[in-house]
């Protein structure tokens, strides 16, 4: 050894070898950042299709919703009031029939019998009094005895009366003009007291009973207009006035009836019905809305982004596509305080103004600086009250 380390052959063969390689790795990372931030550089951030809309002032009418039943302004069970018999049906269910039709005729023989004879006793009694009132005259008779005479007379002639009205109570009529409903009964068949025949309602005009808190007492007032819609007939909206309001708060769920009347002229509502009901309470309001699609509603705040025209204008802010050249925007974060809703629409209360342009679909690509372009070609709701729109 001359005092120098020499290395073998075959450790300057593996060093060189170890060199190579780790070389190689490095050449290689270094090329893939290169090539990456060519291709970021060469495509740039991409451009995200979006919906849009103008914000602007709607007119709310203050209203009160609530659901309720209908209910007949007149309503029975028709019934008999004393047993018997039926010996004929004078009705067709579900006909319209006048106060006083005939509806039921029981077996009233005995009674009818049972009245001519009375009528009968009635007769000589009269006829008793008449003579003997001519007697008194020239004083064959007492005054005691006439007297006696013309009590048997008016007593015979009230015997005469009830029993008539019990003749009278065999035949069951309509107490109402209204509508019948299925028949219950049969010919031939005997019925007690109370035992319901068929129902009897009027339905034009007609009752719609429905509930509110007691905080909302002080604005519901009689002759307020009612609005009323029903599933059964989707398309049609009717209006009535407000008619009374429960002087009592029910103690249990401190709530208020009130009752709404409505003209019911084609009979499409009736008694029973499910329907919504909307009360409006006070003038229109003017209120900054939106399309609730367009807020993003987090813990941490509402955000909407607004579409802005990028500085300068440079043709690179165009895109061209098989319609043509259609412009390109960035998009900026903004919060928003929203209050009340209703349908499909929110009103703000801050942060944006009348005239801005919001995204209202898209917005999970996007953030600020985002690129966009519009296509409102397919727009999401934007109607308030959508229970009450015709569709």
């Amino acid at each position: 050894m001359n005092g120098k380390l020499e290395l073998s052959k075959p450790m300057r063969i593996m060093l060189l070898s170890m060199g190579i390689l780790f070389g190689s790795i490095f050449f290689y990372k270094l090329v893939m950042m290169v090539v990456g931030k060519i291709v970021m550089s060469l495509h740039g951030n991409p451009i995200v299709t979006v919906s849009a809309t103008t914000v602007g002032y709607q007119e709310w009418q203050p209203e009160v919703t609530a659901v309720g039943s209908l209910r007949a302004v007149v309503g029975v069970n028709v019934t008999c009031e004393l047993a018997g018999m039926i010996r004929s049906l004078h009705f067709v269910p579900g006909s319209d029939v006048k106060e006083g039709d005939l509806l039921v005729q029981l077996n009233a023989d005995p009674e009818v019998a049972q009245l001519h004879a009375l009528e009968a006793n009635a007769w000589i009694a009269k006829v008793t009094y008449e003579r003997n009132k001519a007697q008194y005259g020239v004083k064959a008779i007492s005054k005691e005895t006439l007297d006696r005479n013309d009590a048997d007379w008016q007593s015979a002639q009230a015997q005469v009366d009830q029993q008539a009205a019990v003749v009278l109570k065999k035949s069951v009529r309509a107490p109402f003009t209204g509508r019948l409903g299925i028949c219950q009964v049969n010919p031939g068949q005997y019925i007690n007291p109370g035992d319901v025949v068929t129902t009897l309602q009027t339905l034009n005009p007609i009752y719609a009973d429905f509930y509110l808190p007691q905080q909302l007492l002080s604005e519901v007032k009689v002759g307020q207009l009612v609005t009323l819609k029903t599933d059964a007939f989707p398309n049609n909206m009717f209006t009535g006035k407000i008619t009374t309001v429960n002087p009592a708060v029910q103690v249990n769920s401190r709530n208020v009836e009130v009752e709404a009347t409505f003209e019911n002229l084609n009979d499409e509502l009736t008694p029973g019905m499910f329907v919504d009901l909307k009360v409006d309470t006070g003038t229109p309001k003017r209120y900054l809305t939106l399309p609730q699609t367009a807020v993003t509603f987090n813990p941490y705040g509402n955000i909407v982004y607004l579409v802005k025209t990028p500085p300068g204008k440079n043709k690179k802010y165009k895109l061209k596509n098989k319609k043509g050249t259609v412009p390109v925007y960035i998009v900026e974060q903004h919060f928003v305080k929203t209050g009340e809703t209703r349908g499909d629409q929110v009103v703000v209360l801050g942060g944006i103004k009348e005239g801005d342009e919001v995204v209202t679909s898209g917005q999970v690509k996007l953030k600020n600086g985002t690129w966009v372009v519009i296509n409102n070609s397919v727009i999401p709701g934007d109607a308030a009250n959508t229970s009450f729109v015709d569709k």
